[in-house]
């Protein structure tokens, strides 16, 4: 997720207008404190609204946890985690260490 200034508007709007278009959400901030959120005009956010599409992203860039995410979405976990599989997207995302210490776990 990019941030940008207001200031930044002006002189990267190009930027952002690209972002968009790949599917990146970005941040305005003002003075250090954010504004408003750019949010990508697609397919999901036409389908599924500002809310579930906003938490979907925030998700799965990294930004919310699951919890958060589907409160932002106005969903339980377990409808959360439905619609993301709907979507092809992972819930659990180990790096090889972590996945190693699970599958030992479990072995």
């Amino acid at each position: 997720m990019e941030t940008f200034t207001v200031r930044d508007l002006r002189e990267r709007t190009g930027q952002l207008i690209r972002d968009a278009e790949t599917g990146r959400l970005s941040i305005i901030t003002k003075h250090g404190h954010p504004v408003f959120v750019a949010v990508p005009f697609d397919d999901t956010l036409l389908r599924e609204g500002v809310s579930v599409a906003l938490a979907v992203k925030l998700f799965d860039e990294g930004h919310l946890s699951l919890g958060k995410a589907a409160r932002l979405a106005c969903l339980n976990r377990a409808e959360f985690m439905e619609h993301l599989a709907h979507l092809k997207i992972p819930v659990a995302r180990y790096t090889p260490d972590e996945l190693e210490r699970e599958l030992e776990t479990f072995g």
